[in-house]
């Protein structure tokens, strides 16, 4: 599968969003999901060789029934061929355009989840904060009488580069954005001294005390 596309009515095609090597085809028609979405996106990684990136597209498929279920909706047309899956609205409603959008950017999640994956990075600001990854399980020290450990789901991978820094990897662009939520909620920053965890980069406006 070279590539992902949707085709509009209303504004033409958009352009290729190339997410493989030339020459990947994509899967037949008819497969449906019967495990769960992130143990098919580990397994799609864990399978993916770029000498043979065709061998993975029947898991991607198969992760969220694209051909079987998403390609029957009416408002849909799926087509795959020549090593592109292509998504066009069915007529010239407004929900149809919206519906061949959300199906076109789900299946190119899918396939740069396993190629290349996504992540997420947090910082942890406070004195005495740290975090260790220790195989599925990650051990926050944040202030609290007591550590905070979670526990990763499968085909999510936790990493700390130093004691305040954490990244969160994975092949489900959702499971990893739900994870990193509940990593930083565990100790969100507070309005005033900007303490707690955050994403890296992320912003915190703090509030000035009161005078006295």
């Amino acid at each position: 599968m070279t590539g992902v596309e949707r085709l509009s009515p209303h504004c033409g095609p958009i352009p290729c969003v190339t997410a493989r090597a030339p020459g990947t085809t994509t899967a037949p028609s008819g497969t449906t999901s019967g495990a769960p979405l992130s143990g098919l996106f580990a397994q799609a990684a864990r399978e993916f060789r770029p000498e043979r990136p065709q061998a993975i597209v029947p898991l991607l498929l198969k992760a969220h029934g694209i051909l079987a279920t998403l390609g029957d909706d009416p408002l849909v047309v799926v087509k795959h061929e020549a090593g592109k899956v292509t998504f066009t609205a069915a007529n010239d409603s407004a929900a149809a355009d919206a519906m061949s959008g959300t199906m076109r950017a789900l299946v190119n999640n899918m396939v740069n989840g396993v190629t290349k994956g996504f992540e997420k990075k947090l910082s942890l600001v406070g004195v005495g904060f740290r975090a260790q990854a220790q195989g599925t399980k990650l051990n926050l020290q944040i202030g609290f009488s007591h550590p905070v450990v979670m526990d990763m789901p499968a085909g999510v991978k936790v990493e700390c580069p130093t004691q305040t820094e954490i990244i969160i990897k994975g092949a489900d662009r959702q499971v990893v954005g739900q994870i990193a939520a509940e990593v930083r909620a565990a100790r969100p920053p507070e309005p005033y001294k900007g303490k707690g965890i955050r994403y890296l980069g992320e912003r915190v406006v703090l509030k000035e005390t009161k005078k006295k």
